[in-house]
């Protein structure tokens, strides 16, 4: 059986623990960004009809490519997670074969998306 002076430095170490967790929130954490950074600027180069490989020179390698359906591409950004200024944006890209057909998300579809750059 633990004496009294053990079983009092077992008990020490449990509360001052459970204390000390108690503090988390004080901790620094700091903010990471997660995912494909875009900004509206990007976006506005896209152009219907353009192939995979512009599009993924204009916006990089997306953070997700759809596993049932090879003809989406999504795009997402978190900064800040679960704090009150976390920013979260998202695009995706559909294509039909290797062609650009339409965008869907948080951006603005650019005025000149529907006029293709053979043009």
């Amino acid at each position: 059986m633990l004496s009294n002076k053990s079983l009092s430095v077992w008990l020490s170490a449990v509360v001052i623990t459970v204390m000390l967790s108690g503090c988390s929130s004080w901790v620094y954490r700091i903010n990471v960004p997660q995912g494909n950074f875009l900004e509206q600027s990007d976006v506005d180069k896209l152009r219907v009809n353009m192939t995979r490989e512009q599009v993924l020179f204009v916006l990089g390698s997306p953070i997700a490519k759809d596993a049932f359906n090879d003809q989406t591409w999504h795009y997402a950004y978190v900064f800040n997670i679960d704090r009150e200024s976390e920013q979260r944006k998202s695009l995706t890209v559909h294509f039909d074969g290797d062609k650009l057909t339409k965008i869907t998300g948080d951006f603005d579809e650019p005025e000149s998306f529907n006029i293709p750059l053979d043009q």
